[in-house]
């Protein structure tokens, strides 16, 4: 079954106007090391558990502006071929999450999210390369098979509405880590566009408290840094941030305060720096690049130390950038101001999931870090924290 393509157990295509390529779309990152320092970094990478905490593994239509159709047949397509070259163990997937219009042009809407649900874990179930987790030992036993585990999860819990029993329903159908907000706020607490940060509200302690007596991961990368800071000391259980940077080194409400990524690590958890286009820039390098999320990475070791940083590079098969374009326009939050950084037509060296961890781990080889604390980076600090949360 290694020729299984996404849905092609349907007699009929699914999307007929072609999808983005898993491999080749843009020139391979220029890393300059000797192959020594590579050999060094791909045994760190396959010989050990290796997690991305926050990506998109699926290949979105060729033409950005497609997606908000493609989104209505209710399936995305996994990139099987694209997963199997990563050299990854485990992905946290975050499905289509916010850009989840299947009925509609709202975000967010609770059929859709179970639809998007539903139909991925059909689709994974036909092939024999990606297998769905749900526990700790689903990680390991994906890298004794070498098979790669993708770990559902939202990134807010919008979708519940007021209703803390929808989160029950959610890690019943798989859902293992999920956001309190996505930008926008909601009735747990505030999202990081809101001008004015209310912090974590009464509903949105009472699903801390039910994600924590389930065991379900919390994700605070796109709160606002109250409800963020709020959220830390209400859970008993670590609190990822799976997708972020320092606003220390680039001053845009995407990135967190010095504050809230203390308060992550002070769970026990895992800030995962993200690569997300035009978001981790650096005063360094504000060109967006590879070079860019390492200075975000050694900024946060700096701050929180090894044990509490990781990588959620965010990433997706397709122009990233044309989907933010495409997304910004439909959900009409495009403010019309030049962007406070040199715009990129990707993200040099992170520019997909098949890439971005062979890249990674041959900046930590670069960079000077001890093969114990790349092995802790790669999948060894999150794996501590989800046998936390995770019970």
């Amino acid at each position: 079954m290694g020729e299984y393509t996404a849905y092609s157990y349907l007699p009929d295509p699914v999307w007929a106007k072609g999808l983005a390529v898993e491999a080749g779309r843009v020139p391979a990152w220029r890393h300059g090391q000797p192959q020594g320092v590579v050999d060094q970094a791909e045994a760190l990478l396959t010989g050990g558990i290796s997690i991305s905490l926050h990506d998109h593994p699926v290949r979105f239509p060729a033409d950005m502006t497609d997606t908000p159709e493609y989104n209505r047949t209710g399936r995305q397509h996994t990139a099987f071929a694209g997963l199997a070259a990563s050299g990854l163990t485990a992905v946290f997937d975050n499905m289509m999450d916010g850009t989840a219009c299947v009925t509609g042009t709202a975000p967010w809407q609770w059929e859709d999210v179970i639809t998007d649900l539903g139909m991925r874990q059909a689709d994974i179930a036909q092939q024999d390369r990606v297998v769905v987790v749900r526990q700790v030992q689903d990680i390991s036993n994906a890298h004794r098979d070498a098979k790669v585990g993708l770990i559902f999860g939202l990134e807010a819990a919008t979708p519940i509405g007021n209703e803390v029993d929808k989160i029950d329903i959610l890690y019943g159908l798989g859902i293992r880590q999920m956001g309190i907000a996505y930008s926008d706020s909601n009735a747990l607490g505030s999202g990081l566009n809101e001008a004015t940060d209310g912090g974590l509200t009464l509903l949105g302690r009472r699903a801390v408290a039910r994600m924590n007596e389930l065991g379900m991961a919390i994700d605070i990368s796109h709160s606002g840094d109250r409800t963020g800071i709020d959220t830390c000391r209400a859970s008993d259980s670590p609190v990822l941030m799976t997708h972020a940077g320092a606003r220390a080194l680039w001053d845009i409400p995407r990135l967190k305060r010095d504050d809230t990524l203390r308060a992550v690590a002070d769970t026990g958890g895992v800030i995962g720096i993200s690569a997300a286009p035009h978001t981790t820039c650096s005063t360094r390098n504000p060109r967006h690049s590879i070079e860019s999320v390492m200075d975000h990475f050694h900024y946060c070791v700096d701050l929180v130390g090894i044990d509490h940083v990781a990588f959620g590079p965010d990433t997706l098969y397709g122009d990233h950038v044309g989907l933010h374009t495409t997304f910004a326009r439909l959900l009409g939050v495009d403010g019309g101001q030049p962007p406070p950084h040199p715009t990129v037509p990707y993200v040099d060296g992170l520019e997909n999931p098949s890439e971005c961890f062979h890249n990674l781990a041959i900046c930590l080889v670069r960079d000077g870090h001890s093969d114990e604390d790349i092995r802790k980076v790669l999948g060894g600090n999150i794996m501590r924290a989800l046998g936390d949360i995770w019970h």
